[in-house]
């Protein structure tokens, strides 16, 4: 078998892992509710719960990046994949608020550690096919997270907490045991010259440029998680929306983010990826915009829907670039970019909260916008995302 023909098996592992991980977060989403009649919480307890998840997530993408420079992405991406699996039990069977604290920061480090692995994995195999895959990986990770939501409800119902998180882990060992042996190999590592001491990788980066594609991140991130976290209640309180069709604002968003990812590698290969992600700032903010001035509900969820067509790609975008940055490791780059892009997602919930009850989230969305507008005029930074040349032959 050529080196090509093990890349490309190995882009397919690589999707399962993505879907996998995405499997895994959304059979988590219904268990969310659950939690407050079984530990007898209250929802602002809930809050701070969810809050040690993300930051046992954020926590670990610090340490991610130097793991992945000492052990290699494949490896690591082996381990992490195996460790999510009792992750989602272990939160589901905690006896005790006390038990559930830890069991909540673990399963954020395990998925937090997965992604910047896959992510970094990822830009390995892309490197070496020489033309852009990570949006339809994450598209595959969308995929994965709309049939654990919705079989996870369905399961509930039937099977109740434990048995459902049980059938969700076992389904994602499916994938990533299937998976693992088909991953594609790490690229060779750099050779020690006899007499020099290695460089030690340091624990954070220096270089600027990544943090600075670290703050584009955080301003993608940031929107998305305002439509997660407030759009329904937007709708319901400032639109008049019926409870029914309150949760319609995430699914026009994240369902056009899947499509669009799916379709995004082909615009990218042919327009790049400075110019892709210079049209999705735009469209994004112009969708942003639109909800944010939308005269009633249903204009606002055709604002959603497009802003989901433009939110889509960015992220991915943001990945390859962090991962092809010159002299920068892509365990180094994509931990960077990761721990603050995904900072977006601890933030918002609170923030714009805070600003929405002052302001309201017609000016909060539209202040959301112009975030979009400032990644548009700084696509350039993602150049080294164009800078991909095959390895293989």
């Amino acid at each position: 078998m050529t080196d090509l023909q093990i890349t490309r098996r190995g882009r397919w592992a690589v999707s399962a892992m993505f879907l996998a991980n995405g499997f895994v977060m959304g059979a988590w989403a219904p268990q969310i509710p659950l939690l407050l009649p079984r530990h007898q919480i209250t929802e602002a307890t809930l809050g701070l719960l969810i809050l040690v998840l993300g930051l046992g997530a954020v926590g670990a993408m610090v340490f991610a990046g130097r793991l992945i420079d000492m052990f290699g992405a494949r490896r690591l991406l082996c381990v992490f994949a195996l460790a999510i699996l009792p992750a989602l039990p272990l939160v589901v069977l905690a006896p005790s608020l006390w038990v559930l604290i830890p069991a909540m920061a673990l399963f954020g480090a395990t998925l937090g550690s997965m992604d910047v692995v896959m992510n970094a994995h990822a830009v390995e195999v892309e490197r070496r096919l020489g033309r852009a895959i990570m949006s339809s990986l994450h598209g595959f990770w969308s995929v994965g997270g709309f049939v654990g939501g919705a079989g996870g409800g369905w399961l509930l119902a039937s099977l109740g907490s434990a048995g459902q998180a049980f059938w969700a882990a076992g389904g994602a060992a499916v994938l990533v045991i299937a998976a693992m042996p088909f991953l594609a190999p790490d690229d060779p590592r750099p050779e020690v010259t006899p007499g020099v001491a290695p460089v030690r990788a340091r624990l954070l980066p220096r270089e600027g440029s990544v943090w600075l594609l670290g703050v584009l991140a955080l301003f993608c991130m940031v929107p998305e998680g305002a439509v997660l976290d407030w759009a329904a209640l937007y709708l319901r309180q400032e639109l008049g929306a019926e409870v029914a069709r309150s949760g319609l604002a995430f699914a026009f968003f994240s369902g056009a983010m899947a499509v669009m990812r799916f379709a995004g590698d082909g615009v990218r290969n042919r327009f790049g990826a400075v110019t892709t992600l210079r049209w999705s700032g735009v469209i994004a903010s112009v969708g942003l915009m639109g909800a944010a001035l939308a005269p009633g509900e249903g204009a606002a969820l055709v604002g959603f829907f497009i802003a989901g067509l433009g939110v889509a790609n960015m992220m991915p975008i943001m990945f390859s670039a962090a991962g092809n940055l010159p002299g920068l490791s892509p365990g180094a780059g994509i931990a960077a970019v990761s721990m603050m892009g995904y900072s977006g997602i601890l933030i918002a919930p609170s923030a714009i909260g805070f600003v929405a009850e002052h302001a309201g989230f017609r000016l909060t969305y539209g202040a959301l916008a112009a975030l979009l507008v400032v990644v548009a005029m700084m696509a350039g930074r993602t150049a080294a995302a164009d800078g991909l040349r095959p390895t293989t032959a």
